[in-house]
């Protein structure tokens, strides 16, 4: 079965970093393009996406150039880095695996149980 595992948020102060982990099981995780969305009080938002490869990535325009996606293939997980974090970045923060091998836009089969990300002074 596929399983998505996630760890990392927790309480950080205004401009500090966390690291968000995504370990992943039970299917061809090299094959299949990851993204991280996250739920606040204005909904889900997706955050960002990355390929199966790695080699192509893309943001919203709200953590651009703060948030970086990786993914390790030899140990099925995906990661994301985010720095100058800010109180608007609040929520829960959720790895998703798309529902196709060739698109992240036509959806996601498969959702972590998601984890806290808490920025405050």
């Amino acid at each position: 079965e596929v399983q998505l595992v996630e760890s990392g948020g927790g309480l950080v102060q205004p401009g500090g970093s966390l690291r968000l982990s995504c370990v992943t099981s039970g299917f061809a995780f090299d094959d299949y393009p990851m993204s991280w969305l996250r739920q606040t009080r204005k909904g889900l938002e997706w955050v960002s996406a990355i390929s199966g490869s790695g080699g192509t990535t893309d943001y919203a325009e709200s953590v651009k150039g703060r948030f970086t996606v990786s993914r390790d293939n030899a140990k099925t997980t995906l990661y994301l880095q985010m720095n100058s974090l800010e109180s608007e970045d609040t929520a829960v923060y959720y790895c998703a695996k798309a529902s196709y091998t060739t698109s992240w836009y036509f959806g996601y089969d498969y959702w972590g149980q998601g984890t806290q990300v808490t920025v405050s002074s």
